[in-house]
This record gives structure tokens, sequence and C-alpha cells, in this order.
């Protein structure tokens, strides 16, 4: 079912629309951001100079530092006294980036989540669990919103509490989850461990985000909760969740919203754009926001974009699934591996539950990276608990060899018992850094 004809449009009609948009975008910006009206003139733009979307090139790109060097209202462009809502990111690396709302931008940023519900599998008059977190992260809230403006009995639970989580998915009986999907195994797994079989909930469908994950993870929760696992796509600095959605019936690409928002594939090195089919950094430009509109976003997300006819019948642009941040890549002697190719031949190991962390250390002056994952609970019966054994030996040779022969690197790794690996109840941690603390030469 589409919600709007932009889905289903052709594409001179859509990309007509994303010029006009464009045009709109870049005057406003001109006119009322001293930021962007600073950056076009040093680069010689005008925003006339924009009459087709290959202009867009011209325009300079804009990253996350530069919303930190603005904090926290520098790069909006409406008075706050049209502002009704403000979301912004962790700050952990340093300042967070700050995004606001309008009215409209409220209302439009529903329109388009319920949208993205509705790709994924959910209608009107249905219940939707929302897990993902409330507050200053606009998974909680952007789902929320979404699922009421669908017509959605929306459950907001937010992320914890795990054992009330699964109550409350007995008793409402909701067709629709939305989490991170490490939290959904989070559940699943707390219920076999209750006695109970996830797989007989009235769940039909999983909308699942805000951090990297493999077609393996997608299997594993398919498998584990009986549903349709789907990928949904967003971030704060271009208006949260629903720039993208998975369609259930070909799970094969993310359906951008192409009306609301125009997407790029840039090399990171060169900056230079590259051809549809072909892998590299997503560059987002806003079409319709008031209060903070964004020109050429780079997110560090790693994906391609097509442009060719879905089976679901939508001609919207598809993006892949992000493959990672290009700030999460590492790279293990002379090698980029990123953290969601680790874990699609992780999970294929049958002895290993999908739980896992990747700890950087310093080896005197050399970088060194730690595999910790941990087995399931029949791999450990069958060994009766005994770690030193001959078939946990066997078995780390087996993972050392699937990672070499698949990804091309050699990692150490530890192998823990079960539900040693820290669980999440938001988004993930899959990186633990500890260069800091250099360790001795051996």
């Amino acid at each position: 079912m589409a919600l709007h004809e932009i889905e289903t449009a052709v594409r001179s009609d859509i990309e007509k629309l994303q010029l006009d948009r464009i045009k709109k975008t870049v005057n406003t910006v001109y006119e009322k951001v001293d930021f962007y009206k600073e950056k076009f003139d040093e680069k010689g733009i005008k925003p006339e100079d924009i009459a087709s979307l290959e202009d867009i090139k011209k325009l300079p790109f804009t990253r996350k530092q530069d919303m930190r060097d603005h904090y926290p209202f520098g790069l909006f462009a409406v008075g706050r006294d049209e502002i009704v809502r403000v979301h912004c990111s962790s700050g952990t690396s340093g300042k967070p980036t700050v995004v606001g709302y309008t009215q409209n931008d409220i209302d439009n940023w529903a329109e388009i989540v319920a949208r993205a519900i509705t790709i994924a599998g959910g209608n009107p008059g249905e219940i939707l669990h929302n897990a993902y977190g409330y507050g200053l992260f606009t998974g909680g809230l952007g789902l929320h919103y979404g699922g009421e403006k669908l017509g959605m009995a929306t459950v907001p639970v937010s992320g914890g509490n795990t054992q009330r989580q699964i109550t409350l998915i007995e008793d409402f009986e909701p067709t629709v989850i939305c989490a991170t999907p490490s939290y959904a195994l989070n559940i699943a797994e707390t219920m076999e461990q209750m006695g109970k079989d996830p797989r007989q909930t009235s769940l039909k469908y999983g909308i699942f985000g805000a951090e990297s994950w493999s077609e393996e993870m997608r299997k594993t929760l398919e498998e584990k909760l009986g549903i349709k696992a789907c990928d949904i796509y967003g971030l704060s600095e271009v208006i949260g969740p629903g720039v993208s959605m998975e369609c259930h019936e070909a799970q094969d690409g993310l359906h951008v919203t192409d009306d609301h928002f125009y997407v790029e594939v840039i090399d990171p090195e060169t900056l230079e754009p590259v051809p549809d089919g072909t892998q590299g950094e997503l560059v987002f430009t806003s079409l319709t926001k008031e209060a903070f509109p964004i020109i050429r976003y780079r997110t560090g997300d790693i994906a391609s974009i097509t442009k060719e006819k879905c089976s679901c019948g939508r001609t919207t642009t598809r993006m892949s699934r992000v493959k990672g941040r290009i700030d999460d890549m590492l790279i293990i002697r002379g090698v980029n591996v990123f953290p969601s190719e680790i874990e699609h031949y992780l999970i294929s190991i049958e002895e290993l539950d999908p739980h896992y962390q990747l700890h950087l250390k310093k080896k005197g002056s050399m970088d060194i990276v730690e595999l910790h994952c941990e087995i399931s609970e029949a791999f450990h019966k069958s060994i009766n608990g005994d770690m030193a054994s001959e078939a946990v030996q066997l078995l780390q040779y087996k993972i050392q060899h699937q990672l070499k022969s698949n990804c091309y690197v050699a990692i150490n790794t530890v192998i823990k018992e079960p539900k040693q690996v820290p669980r999440s109840e938001g988004k993930a941690i899959r990186i633990v850094d500890h260069r800091k603390q250099v360790l001795e030469e051996v």
C-alpha cells in the first residue's frame, strides 16, 4: 500500500519536484543562514546558478563539525519563536549537534514516518510497540508521531525493562515492533530464557535501525521472532528516522523519501559523485525543512543507490543497506573492514550466539584488534562447560579461518561463555577503544 502518489511517480516528475524544492531551499539558506551565505560567496555561487539537478554539485558540503562550530542555533533558518521542538546528539565526542523543528517540520516528519511504517507492513487500526528510546534521540518520538499519524495505537514503551516489554507484547498484541536490531534480539533471547517462544507472539513486522546490521542478523531476527525484519534509516541532522525505509515485499534496498530529501553518493576521498550502484558516502540535501534546512550533508555512512523500479512497484530512489560508517572502518594490517562484515560471517557459525564486540588496543606503537564473541547455550552444554576443551580450540580456529578467508584479516579472538558479551537496551556498542591504555610489550 502506497500512502503518497510520489512513491509510484515517473522519474521525470520526481526529479522536477526535487529541482523546484532544491531551488527554494537554496534561496532560503542564502537569505537566512549566514553560514551558507558565506560558503556560497566563497565559491562564487548564487541561488540562481542552480538550474538543474546536476548543478547541486556546485554547492558546498555541510559537515557535522560545522554544526558543532555553530552550536547551538547558528544554522537555524527561522527565529526561536517558530521552533516547537529541539533534538540533539549525545555529544560524546564534543558539543552535541542540535537540530530544530517548526510545527510544519513536525507534521511533515510524522507523515514521512507514517509512509515508512506502511512500507514496512504496518496498517491503520493495528498496534505498534515502540521500543526506541524517547528523549533527545530522534528515534522514539519519530516513530511515535509516525505511528499515530498512520492511525496505529502506538505504545511508547521506550527501551529497557525487557520483561515488561514482553508482558506488553503478549497482552497488547501489537503487529509491529520498532527497536534497534540488537535490542530486538535481546527481547527474543529473554523470552527464550523465560521459557516462552518468541515466534508465538502477534508480531508480524519489525522496523529496525539506528545501528548497522547485516543480512545474517536479519535472518536471525526473522527466525527467532517469526517476523519480516525491515531496515529503517535516518539521522537527526537530516530529520530523524524515515529518510528511507525498506519494503517488506522485496526487502531489497531502502526507499528514499524523494519528495523531502535529495540523495547523492560521493567518493569520500575525491568528493566527486560516483555512478549509481557504486558504494560511497551518502550525502543528503533537505527539500522541505523550515527550521533546519541542510545542504549536501556528508553523513559518513557507506552505501550505494539505484533508481530502478522496485518489484514492490515503487519508483523512488533506493539505497543499499548501510555497510558501515567511515569512522567505524577498521584498518587491520592494511586491510579495510567494517564491523558489519565481521558480523555477517560470525552469525553463520552455529556454535556462536550473535553477540560480539571489537576491542581496539595498543601494543607498543602498533594498533591491534581483539574480537570478543560468545558460544551458544547448546554448544556450552555439549562441551560440559569446559572452555579449555579441544572443541573450543577448534571453534577458535574456525572463526579465524572464516574471517581470514572472507574478510582477509587475522584477528585475535576471545571466546566467552554464554551471556558474557554485554547486551544492549539501545544502540549496540560494537567497538570498544582501549588505545589510550598502552599495552606493555610481551
